[in-house]
Parts: structure tokens; sequence; C-alpha cells
């Protein structure tokens, strides 16, 4: 098993904390796969270097200085995603795993490099925004999640969550890609499942399923 590093942790605490005001040590331990005990020490010690506020029972949060580190690795990893993409044609479902290792071998001067062949982007593969070298983020559309559509009508994927190759690869075989359009066609108060239309057909979507697609609606 690789070393869960300290950025490793940074950079979970910030995107755990996009949804929630603090993030609890068990949640951080259950993301990593590592024991509380673990990430309780880990914590500690990220405390003490002044990378993030913690309070026992209360959770924790970054500081500017923790901040700061966690967009560098999600700059750095999301840059080697869309460049595994763009220039040597991996498919979306492949990239997560092996950003993931190349995001702590990359030097500042070799990821600015990779930005600028790519001409600057702003969103990776799946929808996720880009921090630049200053870790500022590119203003992301107002998005909702799949699970909290409840209207019918002509929605666009604009994000997708990526943590998991089998549930990306899922999303293709649905065409549920980014920028693809589909129409919610009837909603399932029952179990919050949808069906839906694209270019592949008419399927039904789990709330499950439906929790890891960010989408904007096409206004007519």
């Amino acid at each position: 098993m690789p070393t869960i590093s300290k950025e490793d942790y940074l950079k979970i605490i910030y995107q755990q904390s996009e949804t929630n005001n603090s993030v609890t040590t068990s949640a951080i331990a259950k993301t990593l796969n590592v024991s509380n005990a673990a990430a309780t020490d880990m914590i500690q010690k990220l405390f003490a270097q002044g990378y993030l506020t913690y309070r026992k029972y209360k959770g924790v949060n970054l500081t500017s200085k923790g901040k700061k580190l966690a967009l560098s690795l999600l700059r750095r990893h999301r840059l080697w995603e869309l460049f595994l993409v763009k220039s040597l044609k991996l498919n979306w479902d492949e990239v997560h795993r092996e950003a993931e290792l190349l995001e702590h071998q990359t030097s500042e001067k070799l990821i600015d490099k990779i930005d600028e062949y790519l001409n600057y982007p702003k969103f990776d593969p799946h929808g996720a925004p880009i921090p630049d070298k200053y870790g500022k983020l590119p203003v992301e559309k107002d998005l909702t999640r799949l699970d909290n559509v409840f209207s019918e009508g002509t929605y666009f994927v604009a994000k997708v969550r990526d943590k998991d190759d089998e549930l990306v690869r899922y999303f293709d075989e649905l065409g549920l890609n980014i920028g693809t359009k589909f129409k919610v066609i009837k909603i399932l108060n029952l179990d919050g499942s949808l069906t839906i239309s694209n270019r592949k057909g008419k399927f039904s979507v789990s709330k499950v399923i439906a929790q890891n697609i960010f989408v904007s609606e096409v206004k007519k």
C-alpha cells in the first residue's frame, strides 16, 4: 500500500470541506482507508505544523497555509489527468489512479510547463476546476447534483466524481460524458431514481449513481 502523505490528507480535507463546514476524523480515515488512530495522529501533526485547525469532537478546517498546499496538489493532479487524456489519449476512466501517483513526483517547473502546453485549462476531464499557479480557482457554473433534480427537462453533464474508475466507465457506457445533453423524462419518488434519455437510449439511473453527477439545466 503506498504511503499516504500529509498532502493527501490536506487534499481530502479540502475536498470534503467543500460540502461540510468541518471534516471529521472518521470521514478522513474512511476516505483514505486508514484507521481512526492513524488519521488522528496525522491530524495532530498537521495541526502542530500550522496546516489546519482542530477541535476534539468538532472536526478540522484548513488554515490558509493548508489550503495553499492542498490546492497545489489538486492542480498537479487535475493537470496530469487532462494531459493524459488529451496528449496520451488515455480514457477518462484510466487517469485518476495515474494522476494520484504522478502528482507527488512533479516539480512546479514541470507542472507549469504542462499547464502552458495545455493552454492554461480551467477544468479537468471530469469537469473539476483546476487551480492556477496562485491557487485561484475558475468560476464554476451553478450546478445541481442529479439526485437533487426534481423536474423533468433537458440537462447537460458538467462534472462527475472520478474516485471510482468503474463508476466513470459506467458513465461512459451510459453516454453521460462531460458536456453531453440528456432529458429527464420521469422521477420516481419511491426511491429517487430517474428515467433519462440521450443518444444511447432510455434508461434508469439510481439515486446512488445520480449523487455522483453534477448537471446544469438547458434553458429553453
